[in-house]
């Protein structure tokens, strides 16, 4: 039975990625217009109840307009430069437009790093919860101005995919200067076909794949799908859409054409199972009155610890057993052992005068734990 495409008024939370060839125009600069049509599908997208990120490109290739780089390729000092004019123009016309909506826009730099160390994995998604739980937009963009790697290699599309996971998003639309994938680059090859829906990315499907066709934008359609294979991995269903439209996101609602790579777990589900596959590093071995509360469902927090066992990080598995050493569960810890240590059977509120610092209230969170 055929997959049925998935619908963005359905989403809880939506991650779209901004092309910087939708952004920015070499002759004019930013696009404004378009990019105050967008905040329109974003207000109306929130109005629903949906969380939004945006993943947005177009720092380096709106600095360069303002710092007249021209459009040539640029050595890594002045590509840093641009980025760091340009990233102060684009959080500017971000803030302005969503202003417009009484929505409130947050800068967040990043690099694909972030989702590979566990720590500031577990930083990242305790900033961008707190941001969505507060009903602000964050605006995510790679960190151009420090990071080497990102300039020469990166691309935005594999980034977005990282934040949907990151966030647990249930869809990820990538706003591209093409309406979809296709079996042959369709400006080369007159017979190529559109996919509608891909529920396998196959090796023949990866063949398919090309390389950038606009001179702005980094990301081709083989970074497309590496994207694709993160985000539906993690139980997060992506399209892939021609953007340019004015309110592309009202366009897909109304039957634009795109291809979308369809999940098949929601991400609650697919994240449990990347938690469970995980080799613990230690255990935490809780009380009866801990072994009830997450039973419930919640969180688990120092009080309820009795002792801890084996040595890890931040960010580490563990797992987490009950006083006759049957194990509950496993869960990503928010401390390492000896901070766990020294907080176990203490209360939250006395972290930061144990610790030297105001850390966080659990232990281990349920979003982070599988019982």
């Amino acid at each position: 039975m055929a997959s049925i495409s998935p619908d963005i008024r359905n989403a809880t939370r939506l991650v779209i990625k901004i092309g910087s060839a939708l952004l920015v125009d070499r002759d004019k600069g930013l696009c404004r217009a378009w990019l105050e049509a967008l905040a329109m599908d974003v207000a109306e997208a929130k109005a629903r109840g949906t969380d939004v990120i945006l993943v947005s490109s177009g720092s380096i290739a709106l600095g360069r307009g303002v710092l007249h780089l021209g459009y040539g390729s640029l050595p890594l000092e002045q590509s840093q430069a641009a980025a760091a004019v340009g990233q102060i123009e684009l959080a500017r016309a971000y803030s302005e437009v969503l202003a417009a909506h009484d929505i409130t826009a947050a800068q967040v730099l990043v690099t694909l790093e972030d989702s590979k160390d566990r720590r500031r994995y577990l930083n990242s998604r305790a900033t961008l919860e707190t941001l969505l739980g507060l009903g602000v937009v964050p605006i995510v963009n790679e960190n151009d101005t420090i990071a080497n790697d990102e300039i020469r290699f990166g691309d935005n599309d594999r980034l977005a995919a990282q934040v949907a996971v990151t966030v647990a998003a249930d869809q990820l639309i990538l706003l591209s200067d093409v309406d979809g994938f296709y079996s042959a680059n369709p400006k080369e090859d007159p017979t190529a076909k559109r996919f509608d829906i891909v529920e396998t990315i196959t090796p023949a499907i990866e063949a398919m794949a090309g390389d950038p066709i606009s001179g702005l934008s980094k990301g081709g359609m083989k970074t497309k799908l590496l994207a694709a294979k993160t985000a539906v991995a993690a139980g997060c269903a992506m399209a892939i859409m021609e953007g340019s439209a004015e309110r592309p996101l009202k366009s897909l609602i109304d039957g634009a054409p795109c291809t979308w790579f369809v999940a098949q777990d929601d991400p609650q589900t697919a994240r449990k199972g990347w938690i469970n596959a995980m080799k613990p590093r230690g255990q935490i071995i809780v009380d009866i009155g801990a072994v009830a509360a997450l039973a419930a469902g919640r969180s688990l927090l120092p009080a309820g610890v009795l002792s801890i066992a084996g040595a890890f990080g931040r960010g580490d598995p563990v797992e987490i057993c009950a006083p006759d050493g049957e194990v509950l569960g496993r869960g990503l810890t928010r401390y390492t052992s000896t901070e766990a240590r020294a907080i176990a059977g203490h209360r939250s509120g006395e972290i930061e005068e144990i610790l030297g610092y105001a850390g966080r209230a659990a232990l281990v969170h349920r979003d982070d734990m599988v019982i």
